[in-house]
């Protein structure tokens, strides 16, 4: 899901209640009533209960509440994977309440109210830095040498910071890539966006990438070299440099374009095979994208594009989905052992086979049906391009889609130096 779509579902989202809750037994779905942990504590800080040691069971013959969030397309699979977890302990009696929070909402629903918030959701992970500033993830102590071995190491360090584990890593695939259609476009011209551009106008197609959605515009100042980091806490960000200007006049090149087009994920899972030839998107589309293309369905990393003159490969964010325990939650040794179960390998595979998302556990990925994955292989093609996205800060996604907006609208009323100026000062400044 793009963040663009995320901002627009947050108002939504805000109005939705928990759902109904579902239970192991005929218990109600009411919260536990054990005192809560203090904001910001630790496991270790809590006591023995919730200590790092991974022998250390949750006390038998208790009646356990736990609120689980999840996006809308995982709550068929998150209750079964959480019934599957009360039938595996039934020792004690386990009461899901779930919530319909995606991960790009939920460090947002979650600050809102922390106490009311689930024991255990799902986010993005670059959302784990202003989690861990307001305290609100236990730090992973329970399992921790398991978790970190079992995960491949870019998922590890996208649930860590300053070398304390706070999440649980659940999918290795947060990123893009360029899917088409093979019956139109051939290998050799998916290599360039020039190539793509010239293949689309001479059918009278379209290209699809949604360039004011500060994920993607990145793609072309990661290409031309720049980059956006942290000193400190403070966001840093060069896109108004010589290069950046390059990558800007690409751009806008790009959106002038006849064969540009732009919009939500709407536009390219509707299009794709009909007024649309090829787009930018991730594998949360490869299901709806497969079923329209069907044997014409391809996928590959992004295409080079001209940078002064010369061709340039198209850069990219690489992301990770993440599972965290709520700092305040009352049952810390059952929210975690719930965590780590729906991170496992059984679980992670089983979350490939229903959703097509991309493992993090080292075995799960090493499964072969997941190396045929059409859309899994071009972004493991696309990943010798991408940058974390752990060190982005929330203020450079509305400078960015402002920026990515004026050139859609082509709105050239300001030169493009200055807009860059203007980007980057916005960005700084938080």
């Amino acid at each position: 899901m793009s963040k663009k779509t995320a901002a627009i579902l947050l108002s939504a989202l805000m109005l939705v209640g928990l759902m109904a809750g579902c239970s192991s037994t005929s218990s109600s779905s009411t919260g536990g009533t054990s005192t809560p942990a203090t904001p910001g504590s630790t496991p270790a800080s809590t006591g023995s209960e919730a200590g790092g040691d991974s022998s250390t069971p949750a006390t038998g013959g208790e009646n356990i509440s736990l609120r689980v969030w999840g996006p809308q397309e995982e709550q068929a699979l998150l209750k079964e994977m959480c019934e599957a977890f009360a039938a595996e302990n039934p020792d004690n009696t386990y009461t899901f309440e779930y919530g319909v929070v995606g991960e790009n909402d939920a460090r947002d629903r979650f600050l809102e109210d922390p106490a009311a918030a689930a024991d255990v959701f799902m986010f993005a992970n670059d959302h784990l830095r202003d989690l861990v500033k307001a305290s609100a993830l236990y730090e992973v102590t329970r399992n921790r040498d398991d978790i970190i071995s079992r995960n491949v190491e870019g998922s590890v360090a996208a649930a860590s910071l300053d070398e304390a584990l706070y999440a649980y890593p659940m999918t290795a695939d947060n990123g893009y890539f360029l899917y088409y259609d093979s019956s139109v476009l051939s290998e050799d011209d998916v290599q360039t966006l020039d190539g793509i551009l010239a293949v689309a106008n001479e059918n009278g197609k379209k290209v699809f990438m949604d360039v004011s959605n500060g994920y993607y515009i990145v793609s072309f100042f990661f290409g031309a070299g720049d980059n956006i980091w942290l000193e400190g806490d403070a966001q840093k960000c060069d896109f108004n440099n010589e290069a950046g200007l390059a990558a800007a006049e690409s751009i806008k090149t790009f959106t002038a374009d006849p064969a540009f087009i732009t919009g939500e994920d709407a536009i390219i899972t509707g299009g794709m095979g009909e007024s649309i030839i090829a787009g930018v998107s991730g594998v949360w589309n490869a299901e709806a994208l497969q079923e329209k293309l069907g044997d014409n369905f391809a996928a590959t990393k992004l295409p080079t594009f001209t940078l002064n003159g010369e061709q340039a490969q198209m850069g990219s964010f690489a992301g990770y989905k993440l599972v965290g325990v709520n700092s305040l939650t009352s049952q810390p040794v059952a929210a975690m052992d719930l965590a780590n179960w729906l991170t496992n390998q059984e679980n992670q595979t089983k979350r490939f086979e229903t959703r097509q998302l991309g493992p993090s556990n080292t075995a799960a990925a090493a499964d072969p049906a997941v190396k045929e994955n059409i859309a899994l292989n071009a972004l493991a093609m696309q990943s010798a391009y991408a940058k974390p996205q752990n060190d982005v800060l929330g203020g450079f996604w509305n400078p960015a889609e402002a920026f990515g907006n004026a050139l859609e609208a082509k709105d050239y009323s300001v030169d493009l130096q200055t807009m860059l100026d203007n980007l980057v000062s916005q960005v700084e400044a938080g």
